[in-house]
């Protein structure tokens, strides 16, 4: 009876699926520099274009001001995610200097360590191609729309779906509620593009020239 229990007790070990075991927290500095550069490209130029468009109905004006905030804005997320990530990676190298210097970890934790730590390069390239990839979309959405009210509300309409879309992707690969990231990512592209329309609106009302 003892040596039957014990075979009944590996049977579970079988049929046990492979993504218990996988890490998705491996995925979180992916994800962050991806989801962030995307949902950042997205709302910034789209808010910027918006901006425009509250003084402005030309729409050679808003493409324009729209693929220099894309350029400007992509540099910048490479920029900021190399030195944000460089960072990062200093100070966990100096941990683990120090943990091997006390003797707090053995060499295998320390071996597992180097492997998870970020890759600056790789990252600020995903963060700035994540940002064009968001930034585009408005500048697409504007190109072909003659009337201003209809071009400034195919802009909203884009904008949101693509961070609907975004909010599902990032959910997906990193296992989190799928409701929550969407409407976290949704409301607050809403947010920064009617806070940039209304104050650009107000400045172009008091008779500024811009």
């Amino acid at each position: 009876m003892a040596a039957q229990n014990h075979v009944q007790i590996t049977i579970p070990k079988e049929n046990q699926s492979p993504e218990e075991d996988f890490d998705y927290s491996q995925r979180a500095q992916w994800l962050r520099a991806a989801v962030l550069g995307a949902n950042d490209g997205l709302v910034s130029v789209a808010s910027l274009m918006m901006g425009v468009g509250a003084v402005q109905e030309n729409v050679k004006t808003m493409i324009i001001t729209g693929f220099a905030g894309l350029f400007a804005g992509a540099c910048s997320m490479a920029i900021g995610e190399f030195v944000s990530v460089y960072s990062q990676l200093d100070i966990e190298r100096a941990q683990m200097k120090r943990d091997k210097a006390t003797g707090g970890r053995n060499r295998e934790h320390e071996e597992g360590n180097k492997e998870q730590l970020p890759n600056p390069f790789q990252a600020a390239v995903a963060s700035s191609i994540a940002f064009s990839l968001g930034a585009i979309v408005p500048i697409l959405a504007a190109a072909f729309i003659a009337n201003h009210k209809v071009r400034l509300a195919v802009i909203v309409a884009a904008v949101s779906l693509a961070l609907v879309a975004f909010g599902v992707i990032g959910a997906f690969l990193g296992r989190s509620p799928m409701v929550k990231s969407c409407a976290r990512v949704l409301i607050g592209g809403w947010m920064a593009m009617a806070i940039t329309f209304g104050l650009t609106k107000l400045i172009g009302s008091t008779g500024l020239e811009i």
